[in-house]
């Protein structure tokens, strides 16, 4: 969680150097991407982000140099490494959803053990994509858990202007599977609730939708400017409650933490994420045949066409 939170401060500063593309941190999330992946098995589950879980990609196997190439708009950053089951991270609201659907019912199909994972804020719930998955995937009995991170903001727009529902988790009844809802900044909960959900879809239960509520202690991304639709003082009253400090603390209670632990765990971060950064930076930028080689397993006609004609202008 703590390389989560660092490696997304360290972004935030390069995007506003001008070295990265519009990011949006995962601040004050982490134990939601973390928690929930702690629950999989890597040898068979997947991890399927929306773009706001770098802490829990991390966690699964992302290497930090990868990470790195995602924010700078390299296509090498979404080139996921061979068996890492995980999906690329996902900047149109909700698209992922479908894409986790169908991959934990073509894991049933083949009679595969394996759960699906999908994270997302509440404001895509507002997307007919997250309906129609939910639709899908309950009637199916898919091995999918759909995890709503309701931060209570989809960029300025309050989760109270995005459902008349008295949560986001009641939603699961209209598609015949449970919804349930967890503090979403305690870490230990969310794992907690993710082991349950993981085992009923293992057993051929089907899907669960879990709001983990949770607060949003950075921007939206670094194209916005969140004090001009928060409340006054809304983000200090949630700063207690966040999930890195509540970590420690649980840590400090159990003789396992301590100040000057987390003094050398800071540097020894800072220390690989300078390396990754260097590692990332003598990259070199791929050509635009190798940028279209991989947005299908096949390539279509068309990108075909467009691939020969720019290797004869190069």
């Amino acid at each position: 969680m703590l390389l989560g939170r660092r490696f997304d401060e360290r972004c935030v500063n390069l995007q506003r150097r001008g070295l990265m593309v519009t990011l949006a941190p995962g601040i004050g999330q982490e134990a939601c991407s973390v928690g929930s992946a702690m629950a999989l098995d890597r040898s068979t589950d997947w991890f399927v982000p929306q773009y706001r879980e770098a802490a829990g990609q991390l966690f699964y196997g992302l290497t930090l140099a990868q990470a790195f190439l995602w924010h700078m708009g390299s296509p090498l950053g979404f080139l996921i490494p061979p068996g890492l089951h995980m999906l690329p991270f996902q900047a149109a609201v909700a698209g992922q959803i479908p894409h986790a659907v169908g991959l934990a019912w073509g894991l049933s199909l083949q009679k595969k053990p394996g759960v699906v994972v999908v994270h997302f804020g509440e404001g895509a719930t507002s997307q007919g994509d997250f309906h129609e998955s939910a639709n899908l995937g309950g009637v199916m009995k898919a091995p999918v858990i759909f995890f709503c991170q309701n931060n209570y903001w989809a960029i300025s727009t309050s989760s109270k202007l995005q459902t008349a529902s008295p949560s986001f988790a009641e939603k699961a009844r209209a598609y015949g599977f449970p919804g349930v809802q967890v503090d979403g900044n305690d870490l230990l909960a969310v794992y907690q609730v993710t082991c349950q959900a993981v085992e009923r879809a293992r057993s051929g239960q089907g899907p669960t939708l879990i709001e983990a509520i949770t607060y949003r202690l950075g921007m939206h991304t670094t194209a916005d400017d969140g004090s001009r639709c928060e409340p006054p003082g809304m983000r200090d009253a949630w700063r207690p409650k966040d999930p890195l400090l509540r970590v420690q603390l649980y840590l400090k209670q159990h003789g396992l933490w301590s100040e000057e632990q987390g003094a050398e765990m800071d540097q020894e971060i800072a220390a690989e994420l300078d390396r990754a950064w260097q590692t990332a930076q003598v990259e070199p930028p791929p050509s635009l045949a190798e940028s279209l080689s991989h947005v299908f397993a096949e390539m279509t006609p068309r990108l075909r066409a467009q691939a020969e004609a720019s290797r004869e202008n190069s």
